[in-house]
């Protein structure tokens, strides 16, 4: 029976199409979409009546984590190389792996490379377990018949990407927890102490000094309604602007910015190109045509100008320049990275030239996001000390005042 499904496409001039097709299978809707010469970003099927388990699935948060499919592939790789059946590799992944979500997406590609589908199109059907790039590679390693290598190249891709990851996190840990500690003393303090401080100070009289009034009105706003107006406008700001930066435009603009920021412009540069190069230099490694590996690359920098510039690039490329010319247009490259692109196409070895690039943009976070820290850890210490330390000293000034009422 024909099933309905809808898809998102790319065409030959890079732009993405949607529509929906009836076919048996959600392959066939796959290799047709193929033979009239698009390149495939998703397909799912369309049910005039879903259930509540599939609604359920479409706005389900489930997500292999990087960690658990690089574990996965370095196991897949070994039992293939010692001559194991891919199914019967399957069947021992799914009852080894620690993830609920991913032994269930395992058993599902098992059940379909048994019922003859290759491993690559079965891999297509879960999209939130298995990134292009992986089924990219994963095609490239069935053609060529050295998947355990290229399940290998695909652990030790993940790998630099959670140590690039690791390294951002855990530089950051302190500097956030001790932001989101002064807004909790903040607002603590003006929300629960002051007021009691407040009721003191009007029972005893008197005029008080300029800060302690300031103080007494901002708490009196906060514990008022316009308290609550003032919350639901600062929440109503940011779920606009998170609305507003998932549609295109809105991803352009604020990725521009980014790179624009005086002091982090340059550190969300350096990532977009780490992840860049080390992403295109595992896909020509792995035999993926150069066309489809910029396809992949423009949506896995995390930079949509970045992205603009790579698929600007492919166009010129289908044309018959090379990679270095395109990208040296684009200021977000440096010339360092176009001279040494440029270096690997005139050699062939550019995907080592990639790794080299990736491996020093990546050192480059890591010295950066350390220098950072350092900076800005005793800006917080001192921003947390000024905040309650004006806070108490606002507090405490009256005192005197109060002192000198109870002697008279």
């Amino acid at each position: 029976m024909a099933t309905t499904f809808t898809y998102k496409v790319r065409d030959k001039q890079s732009k993405v199409l949607s529509g929906s097709l009836e076919a048996e299978s959600q392959a066939a809707v796959a290799q047709k979409l193929r033979q009239m010469g698009y390149t495939i970003i998703t397909i799912a099927s369309k049910s005039e009546a879903p259930t509540v388990k599939a609604l359920m699935g479409r706005f389900s948060l489930q997500k292999v984590k990087s960690k658990d499919l690089a574990v996965f592939s370095r196991q897949f790789a070994t039992m293939i190389n010692a001559g194991l059946p891919i199914t019967r590799c399957l069947s021992i992944l799914s009852e080894q792996t620690t993830s609920p979500y991913l032994q269930k997406v395992i058993q599902a590609i098992e059940k379909d490379v048994e019922g003859g589908q290759a491993l690559s199109t079965a891999m297509t059907k879960h999209p939130k377990a298995f990134s292009n790039m992986f089924v990219s590679m994963v095609k490239a390693g069935e053609a060529s018949g050295v998947l355990d290598q290229i399940l290998l190249r695909i652990a030790d891709h993940l790998q630099a990407e959670m140590e690039l990851k690791g390294k951002i996190k855990s530089a950051m840990a302190y500097p956030t927890v001790m932001f989101g500690i002064t807004i909790i003393i903040t607002f603590v303090m003006i929300t629960f102490i002051v007021p009691i401080f407040a009721q003191m100070f009007k029972n005893l009289g008197g005029k008080l000094p300029v800060a302690t009034r300031i103080l007494m009105t901002l708490s009196s706003i906060m514990n008022s309604i316009y308290g609550l107006f003032i919350f639901a406008g600062i929440a109503g700001v940011i779920v606009g602007f998170n609305t507003f930066k998932k549609t295109e435009r809105g991803r352009f603009i604020w990725d521009s910015t980014k790179l624009k920021m005086p002091v982090f412009g340059k550190l969300f540069a350096k990532v977009a190109l780490a992840r860049f190069s080390r992403t295109l230099g595992t896909l020509i490694a792995s035999g993926t045509p150069i066309l489809n590996s910029l396809d992949i690359v423009s949506e896995s920098t995390g930079n949509a100008v970045i992205s603009k510039a790579v698929m600007s690039a492919r166009m010129s490329i289908k044309e018959g320049e090379t990679i270095a010319g395109p990208l040296g247009k684009n200021k977000t490259f440096p010339p360092m990275v176009i001279q040494m692109i440029s270096i690997g196409e005139e050699t062939g070895e550019l995907e080592t030239m990639c790794s080299k690039i990736a491996d020093f943009y990546e050192q480059e976070v890591a010295n950066t996001v350390e220098a950072l820290t350092s900076m800005i850890e005793p800006l917080l210490i001192v921003f947390l000390g000024i905040v309650v330390g004006g806070i108490l000293i606002s507090l405490y000034l009256p005192m005197f005042q109060i002192i000198n009422l109870i002697k008279e």
